[in-house]
């Protein structure tokens, strides 16, 4: 964890809702996967957002207005600093991507399997992606993934764009390994769908955002809880515990 102030270069609207805000600062040790931890003026704790993509001195967020945090980010314009902790979490792991690994996002946990995509396009995986939305006013980032060279197959709840129905209804015939992140009623359900082992990434509130509060966590086989903040906040498929 490095606590590092960065300089707002862009900061604008994808939708309605979702914004992309782009910083200059200190990028080194954050990995795909993780998140940040952003101290804002008036509010006692940080708030915690995914990384979307991060290069050399340049990191990008996207994020969803949905309280007075995230307010407070979308009304901030370039040349603004913020005071960010990286380097949190334990993010996704590559090397078990096997040769046709799958990406399967929903809403505001589109994001960082962003940066995930391109690594493993790096790698020269072909690489499968589906984005869940409830609507077509709610999609974003489809033709980011395309960019990259990915499979792009986009659902809505409504139908009003792409297939009709949820990410399970969309989910390719082959895969070798699959990485996941959204709401939690998207990741129960592709727990039951999926064929193969896969990682999972949580969306959860916290406090700390380090470990320490232990007000996040997640039921694992073992009998005990992980903090998804510190232990994860991507989890492998085999340990997880879903609770009634």
């Amino acid at each position: 964890m490095k606590q590092t102030i960065f300089t707002i270069t862009e900061n604008r609207p994808l939708t309605a809702t979702v914004y992309r805000m782009v910083l200059a600062g200190d990028t080194a040790g954050i990995a795909t996967g993780q998140f940040v931890n952003i101290l804002l003026d008036g509010l006692y704790l940080r708030r915690p957002i995914s990384v979307c993509d991060c290069t050399e001195g340049v990191l990008t967020l996207i994020y969803k207005v949905v309280g007075r945090g995230t307010r407070q980010m979308a009304d901030m314009t370039a040349g603004q600093t913020l005071d960010l902790l990286t380097g949190l979490g334990n993010g996704y792991d590559l090397q078990k991507a096997g040769d046709r690994p799958l990406l399967v996002g929903g809403g505001v946990g589109v994001p960082p399997l962003y940066m995930l995509a391109r690594l493993l396009r790096e790698q020269g995986k072909p690489v499968s992606v589906v984005l869940g939305f409830n609507t077509k006013d709610e999609v974003f980032c489809e033709q980011d993934f395309k960019d990259l060279g990915c499979d792009v197959t986009v659902t809505t709840v409504d139908g009003s764009y792409g297939v009709q129905g949820f990410v399970t209804n969309a989910l390719p015939a082959t895969y070798s390994y699959f990485y996941t992140c959204g709401p939690e009623p998207m990741l129960r359900a592709l727990y039951g769908a999926t064929a193969t082992s896969g990682q999972f990434s949580f969306e959860e509130r916290m406090g700390c955002g380090f470990g320490a509060c232990m007000g996040c966590s997640c039921h694992v086989i073992t009998g005990g809880y992980k903090r998804i903040c510190k232990d994860g906040p991507v989890l492998e498929k085999e340990e997880i515990v879903w609770d009634a």
